[in-house]
Formats: structure tokens, sequence, C-alpha cells
């Protein structure tokens, strides 16, 4: 547009943006010069902290369609009708590196979707590996710690002599599913359009009729899963350490669709404790024969952000983001994750981040709420609480859909550890592997593990042994024990 002059943040039109206000040609720059100083003060705020984990992200708008209704499971208002398109935006994620992290490093990816309802937002936020190194929240500051640059060297821990990483890792037994998991091929990608997502926590889903459900959620991608081993992850990383995001850009770019089915593993929640592993335990998967996987819906992702730090790095996800007829569950690692997520966004973001455009429900807001930093969305009204006549009793309480679900936990507060069988499933998996996949798997903890001190070393391997003892074995000779 030829009339689309500069302007300062007021409004202001700029008539010279390349040369600063001085005294003579050759003096000093005058405080009075208003776009130097704007420009060059807006230019140092530029940066906003980084997330502490999922650091870097790449991400896509589209939409979601549910294949026939859920009402028999819940009554989410987005479950039920075929031919709503209910909008989302997807962030994909290098987990434990920063902002500067390769792309195809061997490291957790996060598979966060944001629903806009019609009944609010929805965040399904999740990894493309279904379970998780620990099953307690209060262990996550530790876990972080272990994963994130010593604090001394201030050297990550994905670079070589990785001691930090597998000390905190043999103390913890409840990770060694999750090893066989991140140090097989999945643990190294080059394309997200070809990953799986998991919730990896276990939620709820309630009817209309009160009736609960213990929910697993699945995403697969309908163009086939796709990894990469340890050597072509180490290669790319030099040669195109951001090939994941641009792939999934540049398909998006020239009118490509990325499609992912959403399927879910309903547990009645009657059975909860009948099973021979914890359904609330994230270092756990359930068995797809006991619990087969349904069918739910597809997902379309069909756009590119117009502006990376605007959709991108200003996107908020917590999974506290739920509509009627989903709930939590008393998964503990969840139970942390519903406050934790919703709290570093507070900080990283402020304390009105849910008004940000990328964040922000389709649907109106009506609250009690007000002020803090960047309130762009202020209550109107004399009556900023609840109840009150001089507003009109509004925004009034809404009415319960359904049958509200029976409570289904009682008992006396404690501290108490779960004692789990945390080897297991472990062994479980290295034994569905075929043998390249159980080549790789053991290479890659070797080469890995070799750099950390004996003793550790030594308490590692006891931890795999009792997962599997050929997995152990071979991982023993691997580092000559």
């Amino acid at each position: 547009m030829k009339d689309r002059y500069l302007t300062t943040n007021q409004g202001e039109p700029v008539t010279d943006d390349q040369n600063s206000l001085t005294v003579g040609q050759r003096g000093p720059t005058l405080l009075q010069d208003i776009v130097f100083i704007e420009k060059l003060a807006h230019f140092d705020r530029e940066r906003i902290p980084e997330r502490v984990v999922h650091a870097k992200g790449a991400g896509a708008h589209g939409y979601f369609k549910v294949y026939k209704s859920m009402a028999p499971y819940t009554k989410a208002k987005f479950l039920q009708d075929p031919e709503v398109k209910t909008p989302v935006f997807v962030r994909f994620s290098v987990v434990v590196g920063s902002k500067g992290i390769a792309d195809t490093v061997r490291d957790v990816r996060g598979f966060a979707v944001k629903f806009y309802t019609e009944d609010g937002n929805y965040d399904l936020v999740g990894n493309d590996i279904p379970v998780f190194f620990i099953r307690d929240a209060i262990k996550f500051p530790d876990l972080v710690h272990a994963l994130k640059p010593d604090p001394v060297s201030n050297i990550p821990a994905d670079s070589g002599k990785n001691t930090r990483f597998w000390d905190f890792m043999s103390l913890t037994p409840e990770a060694t599913h999750m090893l066989t998991w991140l140090f097989s091929d999945v643990g190294t990608i080059k394309s997200y359009r070809f990953i799986q997502g998991f919730g990896v926590n276990t939620y709820k889903w309630v009817n209309a009729e009160g009736c609960a459900f213990l929910i697993k959620y699945h995403w697969k991608p309908l163009g086939g899963i796709q990894n990469i081993d340890g050597k072509e992850a180490t290669m790319l990383a030099g040669i195109d350490p951001d090939i994941a995001s641009r792939d999934l850009f540049d398909t998006l770019a020239c009118g490509k669709t990325v499609e992912y089915e959403l399927l879910v593993q309903i547990m009645d929640i009657g059975e909860e404790c009948m099973q021979d592993f914890d359904p609330l335990d994230a270092t756990k998967t359930w068995p797809e024969d006991k619990f087969p996987l349904m069918p739910v819906g597809v997902m379309v992702l069909n756009r590119n952000p117009e502006n990376f730090f605007a959709e991108v790095e200003q996107s908020a996800f917590c999974p506290a983001a739920i509509v009627p007829g989903i709930d939590f569950s008393n998964d503990k690692l969840l139970q942390g994750r519903v406050f934790s997520y919703g709290d570093t966004q507070r900080y990283r973001l402020g304390s009105n981040y849910l008004e940000l455009p990328i964040n922000r429900p389709v649907v109106p807001v009506h609250n009690n709420q007000q002020d803090g930093f960047m309130q762009i969305m202020p209550n109107r009204g004399t009556a900023n609480y609840y109840p009150n006549t001089l507003g009109g009793g509004i925004p009034m309480q809404a009415p319960e859909i359904g049958i509200p679900e029976e409570p289904y936990v009682e008992g006396r507060e404690v501290r108490m550890k779960v004692m789990a069988d945390d080897f297991t499933q472990a062994g479980d998996r290295y034994r569905s592997m075929t043998a390249v996949e159980k080549d790789h798997l053991v290479s890659n903890i070797v080469e890995d593990l070799c750099y950390a001190l004996k003793p550790i070393q030594e308490r590692m391997v006891s931890n795999f042994m009792k997962a599997d003892t050929e997995l152990g074995s071979r991982i023993s000779q691997g580092l000559k024990l």
C-alpha cells in the first residue's frame, strides 16, 4: 500500500528512520530524538524469557473433525458433530535443548494441540513418546536440572560426557522404560510430519449421565511414521539443524496439508484398580490388546503462522485448559502439570497471556478478574465482583450440563512413595524390537553412557538388567564393565 508510511508506536509519521538526530553533522545524538529512542528501547526488549523446556518449536494452524459422536463417553461439544470443524493450533518442539538446538538431536518432541472450541480452549499437551521419566511432579525440577546445562561449566547434557544425566537416571528406576524409547530411533527425527503424539498422562472423559472413563490419547500421522538413526541425526544437526521446522513450513507453504488421526484408549473408571499396572502412572503404557485404540477424528494442518513470534513463540499451552466433558485423573504427574504450565506462562508472558490473539478463545470471556500487566480486555461496569445486584448479577454462574460425576476418591493425607514395577514394560519393549532396533538401542546407550563414572554405569546396567538380562548384559559388555 503506497499510503502505508512509517510511524512511531504513537502513530506519528516518521520521515527519516535511517539517521539519528545530532548536533550538527558530527555532534552527539540528542535525547529528544524520539524516533531513535523508541526504536532502540523496543529493540532492547524484543526478547522474552525462553521456555524452561520446549524452547525451540514450530507451529501450524488447521482444524479437527470428529468421525462420529463420542456422546457415550464424553459430553464435550467439539467431539459430537462430524460436520463441525474445530480450529486448532499445533506447536511441535524439541523438549530439553535451548532455542538454538538442532531439530534432530536425541530428545523428546513436544506435540501440543490447542482446540478453539465453542466451550473455550482445550489444550492437549503431550509428547512424541507415550511415557515419561517420572511419575510424580514433585521430581520435575530435579529432572530438568539434570537434563539442562551443568551449573558450573554450563555445558549442555547432550554434548557428551553425560555424567549428570546418567547419575539422575541411574537413581530413578522408573525412568528405565522411558530410556528404552528415548535411546531407540524414536529419539531422533527429521520431520514433524511423521512423528506420533501422545497425551502421556491419563485423563478422564465424562458423559452427560455423569459416567466417567479413563482416557489415553494417541496421534498417528496419516503419512506414516519415520525416524532416523543417531548417525544421520548427528550429520543433519551440522548440515541443516532446522530441518524439521523447515520441512513443516515448506510443506504447508506449497499448499499441501499434514494430517494426524486422533485415537483413544478407554478404560471404565471401575477397572482402574483391577490392572496389573497403575493406569495413572505416566511411566506406563496401556496394553493395546486389552484397551484397543479407538479412532476419534482427524486433524488437518493447512496453514503456516503469519508471524512466528506472535503465534509460535507467544503460544501458551496448559493441561488445565479443559472443557466440560473432559477432566483430570489423579495421575500425580498431571496434577502438577495442571498448575505448573499456566504458572510458567504467567511469568514468561505476563498475567494476561490468555488475551494474546493466539491464546484467546474464540468465544467471549466473562469474569471478574482485572488489571495486571498488558490488560487489553478490561471489564466494564462498576460491579467487578460476584454476587452483585448493581451489575444485574452479570456475569452469572453457568448452568451444569448433564449429571455431575460422582467423586471416587477418599482417604487421609499422606506423602507416600508409589510402589510400582519399574522394569517389566521396559523389558517388554526391548523384547518387542527387531534385531536392528535392539542393536541401535544398545549402541546409542553405550555411546552416551560410556562417559559416565563407573559407579553410575554399574547402577544403570543394574536397572537395565532388571528389565531384560540380555539388554543389561549387552550394555555391560559394550561398556567393558
